[in-house]
This record gives C-alpha cells, structure tokens and sequence, in this order.
C-alpha cells in the first residue's frame, strides 16, 4: 500500500504549511503569511475538483496526526500543439516540500511519482519545474533534464 495520496479540501491547512516551509527555503523568500487566510478557501476549493487541472499528492506525517509529512502540487496546462506536443498539454510542478523532520525517506520521491502518473493519465506530454540546487538532483533521478532556455517573468 503506497503512503501516497491524492490531498482533500480538508489537507488545506496543512498543504499551506508545507508551501510555506518550501517558500521559506528559498534565499529571496518572504517570511509573511498573512497571504494564508486569503488563499485558503481558493485552495479547498481547487483540491475538491477531483477532475480539475490543479492536483497535490501528500503523505501523512506519521508521527504527528492530521500533519502532512510532504507535499507535491502541479497544473496541467494547456498550449497549442506541436510537433514534440500535439495535444498542448503540458504538467508544471510546484510546491514541493517535506516536512523538516521527515526528509530523507523518500516522500518527496514518492508523491512526484504519483503526480508524474497523473500528469501521464491526463494526456500531458512534457513537464516542467523550477528547482533549488538541493533538489535538482532528484528530479534528474526521474528524468527531468537541464533546459538552456531563459525564463523572462513579468508581474502584475
């Protein structure tokens, strides 16, 4: 039986803690989670479209009921096809997180698995992240291969 499984509207709270932990590892994190109170309610209601683009798989932390352990959230997407992606759809990962006091026995691992399957069910054909230096080597241990191509951002 896999420790795997896909989030609930009532991981909600605890998927936001996760994010939290992954967005406060990064070196230009803001700390503030006052954002929290406003996403929360979005958020239940992305999780409780079981047929919807936005999927997260977590895994419970298994010394602390009603804790997530670790969290890993992606969006299927949709772009006009091409010769290497004739249907358009494409999978982006995000919020990948463990919990502090769970790393190092594969969680992050198994929940991408998971999404990667789900990714594959719903027709996507390429997948893309953004990942730290501390966890690009996982990803490459799945396939996932350094692109050249800059990222321009704009905010709005």
């Amino acid at each position: 039986m896999s420790l795997v499984r896909r989030a609930r509207p009532g991981d909600a709270e605890e998927v936001l803690r996760l994010r939290q932990v992954m967005i406060d590892s990064l070196a230009l994190s803001d700390p503030s989670t006052e954002w929290h109170a406003e996403s929360l309610p979005v958020l239940r209601g992305k999780l409780a479209e079981p047929d919807g683009a936005f999927a997260a798989f977590v895994v419970d932390h298994p010394e602390r009921p009603g804790a997530l352990a670790a969290l890993v959230a992606g969006t299927l997407d949709y772009r006009i096809g091409g010769a290497r992606n004739p249907l358009g759809t494409d999978g982006y990962v995000f919020s990948v997180a463990t919990d502090p006091d769970t790393r190092r026995r594969g969680y992050a691992r198994a929940c991408m698995e998971a999404l990667l399957e789900w990714f594959r069910e719903h027709g996507a054909r390429r997948v893309r992240l953004t990942a730290s230096s501390e966890a690009e080597p996982l990803y490459i241990s799945l396939g996932f291969r350094p692109r050249p191509d800059p990222l321009l951002e704009l905010t709005l």
